[in-house]
């Protein structure tokens, strides 16, 4: 068993080596914080919470860069998006469940319209969307100008991002205590063991699909390793945040939009040609593939995303402010190169991306638990990047 797992660790670093990174990561801030206060369920629930909105930016700008493009307007246009639902909800009137739809389809709108000139003129997406860099801070400076800090006092919106789903005496009105585990979050546990067994039932059935189609699959000691160390892992963290409040609102729409999003990437014919456009574009065009459209649809989603994560970041904090939005587009572009993505496109994954969101997310939060100075920990994940790209780089050269 230990040569096979040698063996696999080595033919597929690039893809564990993120995971790897980020358990001697948490382990390392686990051991060096005070009564082990980085693993506590408070700080792993606020941590969760607090890489949100950056995994949601991070999901979509993986599948910007596998197509060779970039885009910087993403930061200020969440800041502006959130800065738009506030002042719907609070100005406006509107309710919630008209608000965002309508804050996500502007999100959608932007970026079909920073897609144009890269599209249809072959204007690089630097350029073009540092124009909707300047052109959203602008905007978001501009529409907060009168008011200043808007404050958001609908419940409804700000449980998106700092409230809990409810336990099962909260759904079931009557429903007596169960009398076990005192203050667990049962329901939290509930939906941990359903993803664990989802898990293994997707992964038995994709082993048994390479089979029938003769694919190199994993021994069957690894598989069950590999089954049995993700569904720890699972239950791991579901077990920490149950001993909190249970699983947050933030938390769950994060893994929706992973579980989408990964399903669109690994099991649909545009997951496909969103990495064929990224690995050949001129090969993908021949073949019938239009780059166009799938300009237009990857730069939607991301914009979409954008405003998603506006309205994580705007309802975490209950306002909206000028500054909202700074920096947010490099944490997401780090979180991508972290996750492995690669510099020269069509290498990428989805989950990847949220991995490097935690990586750089349990950076600040253990180096703030130390007290380490703010300058040190720009230093510490500048450095972690450009290990991420040498790594990218070298494993890349490898392969050839």
């Amino acid at each position: 068993m230990l040569n096979n797992l040698q063996k696999i660790l080595r033919e597929n670093i690039r893809e564990y080596g993120m995971y790897i990174a980020l358990f001697l990561i948490m382990a390392y801030f686990a051991l060096r914080t005070q009564n082990n206060a980085f693993i506590s369920p408070r700080n792993i629930s606020n941590l969760l919470n607090q890489t949100g909105y950056i995994a949601v930016l991070a999901v979509g700008m993986t599948l910007i860069i596998v197509i060779r493009q970039i885009d910087l307007s993403v930061g200020f246009l969440a800041g502006f998006l959130g800065a738009v639902a506030a002042i719907a909800l609070k100005f406006w009137g509107l309710p919630v469940w008209l608000v965002i739809p309508m804050v996500l389809a502007l999100g959608a709108v932007a970026g079909v319209i920073t897609a144009l000139p890269v599209a249809q003129l072959g204007i690089p997406s630097f350029v073009a969307s540092l124009a909707g860099w300047l052109i959203y801070r602008g905007a978001l400076v501009l529409v907060l100008a009168g008011s200043g800090t808007v404050i958001i006092e609908d419940p409804a919106f700000n449980a998106i991002g700092s409230g809990f789903i409810p336990d099962l005496q909260d759904l079931i009105p009557g429903l007596p205590d169960i009398g076990f585990l005192p203050g667990v979050h049962k329901l939290t546990l509930l939906l941990g063991l359903l993803a664990i067994g989802l898990y293994i039932w997707g992964e038995i059935d994709s082993r048994r699909k390479k089979q029938a189609y003769n694919f190199e699959i994993l021994p069957m000691d690894m598989f069950v390793l590999k089954l049995a160390f993700t569904s720890a892992l699972i239950m791991g963290v579901v077990w920490v945040l149950a001993q909190f409040n249970g699983l947050s609102w933030t938390v769950v729409i994060v893994l929706l939009v992973v579980a989408f999003y990964n399903f669109v990437t690994t099991q649909t014919v545009l997951g496909r040609h969103i990495y064929a456009v990224g690995g050949n574009p001129e090969a993908a065009e021949l073949s019938g593939i239009s780059v166009k459209r799938l300009t237009y649809i990857v730069f939607g989603s991301m914009g979409m995303l954008a405003a998603l994560s506006g309205i994580l970041y705007s309802a975490r904090l209950k306002s909206a402010a000028p500054q909202a939005g700074t920096l947010f587009e490099l944490d997401a572009i780090a979180a991508a190169y972290v996750g492995g993505v690669s510099a020269a496109g069509g290498v990428g994954k989805v989950i990847g991306s949220i991995i490097g969101a935690l990586v750089m997310s349990s950076l600040t939060s253990g180096m703030n638990l130390q007290g380490i100075d703010i300058s040190y920990q720009y230093i510490v994940k500048g450095a972690v990047l450009v290990v991420a790209v040498v790594f990218d780089v070298a494993t890349r050269n490898r392969g050839k």
